[in-house]
């Protein structure tokens, strides 16, 4: 099974990290992503910019209107994610426990949908070419 793990931080949080030495947060990321890779469960995995280079499209209008960032709230918001594939459910939280995050911090932590929750609808041409376009990808 695939899980994401989509990393939230509140305002202390933010405030906590930017009194770290960046180069340590550096390193007890690093050291977490290299125990995922040896533990064969990590499939990818980044960090993202800040909200204020970002942007909402949002689709309540008849055309879609595009807004700058910085926008929500700091714990709406996610600073980034790590995609793993585990055995279980209880696999996919023992490693997001191991996370180095602080207080503050959150994992919220979501199973990637599958094949087998399209099984209905395995003869639907998007979801055969999903998989496809999944090996094509090399994601499969």
């Amino acid at each position: 099974m695939k899980y994401m793990l989509i990393m939230r931080a509140t305002a202390a949080a933010l405030e906590a990290s930017a009194e770290m030495d960046f180069e340590e947060i550096i390193n007890q990321m690093g050291a977490y992503n290299e125990s995922m890779m040896k533990a064969g469960v990590l499939l990818g995995g980044e960090g993202l910019t800040d909200p204020a280079e970002g942007f909402v499209v949002d689709f309540d209008a008849e055309t879609p209107v595009v807004t700058d960032g910085p926008y929500g709230e700091v714990h709406e918001l996610f600073n980034g994610f790590w995609l793993i594939q585990v055995s279980s459910r209880e696999e996919a939280a023992e490693w997001a426990s191991r996370a180095p995050l602080g207080p503050g911090s959150k994992l919220e932590v979501r199973r990637v949908a599958g094949d087998e929750d399209f099984a209905d609808y395995a003869d639907n041409e998007y979801v055969v070419k999903e998989k496809s376009w999944r090996e094509e990808l090399g994601t499969v």
